[in-house]
């Protein structure tokens, strides 16, 4: 479970991924690992309609932030609803993020793209609230957001 440090973490259901998914996610991150992986006994894989001896949950840290995955089955599924929000100081960050995250997923509109496992993902400068602050430029800022999947830090300054 999450560490003693941290009180709030995020807690992803999967159908039967969450440890393909927390390696691949571990292995984008740097100051990331997997902590620990439990596994359905006979008792709680009659409860979960799941093989015994399989995943059940993995404890993982992303750049020191804690995350746990379920293998829960198929009752859930990911939505935009709920996005993981990656900030960025340069645009090789972006660039590096962006394009690993959304391998074999899907590149949306505006800084988002959904992962191969139906994460939703923000992957945005850390400029961008400072860009967003003057309401003047803000609205120049916006317009040009709206016409990127990947945000480029160069073109929003110059907005």
């Amino acid at each position: 479970m999450p560490s003693v440090t941290q009180r709030i973490a995020p807690f992803l259901w999967f159908d039967g991924q969450a440890e393909e998914a927390a390696r691949f996610y571990t292995s984008i991150f740097q100051n990331s690992k997997i902590r620990t992986t439990t596994r359905y006994d006979d008792a709680t894989a009659r409860a979960a309609g799941r093989p015994p001896g399989t995943v059940m949950t993995v404890d993982f840290t992303l750049d020191g932030q804690d995350f746990v995955a379920l293998n829960g089955g198929p009752v859930f599924q990911f939505t935009e609803a709920i996005s993981l929000v990656v900030s960025c100081d340069t645009q090789a960050e972006i660039d590096h993020f962006w394009d690993r995250l959304s391998a074999g997923g899907q590149q949306v509109q505006c800084g988002w793209l959904k992962d191969r496992f139906g994460v939703s993902w923000q992957v945005v400068p850390r400029a961008l609230s400072e860009l967003m602050a003057d309401p003047e430029r803000a609205k120049r800022v916006m317009a040009a957001v709206l016409t990127m999947k990947k945000l480029d830090v160069a073109a929003l300054k110059s907005a």
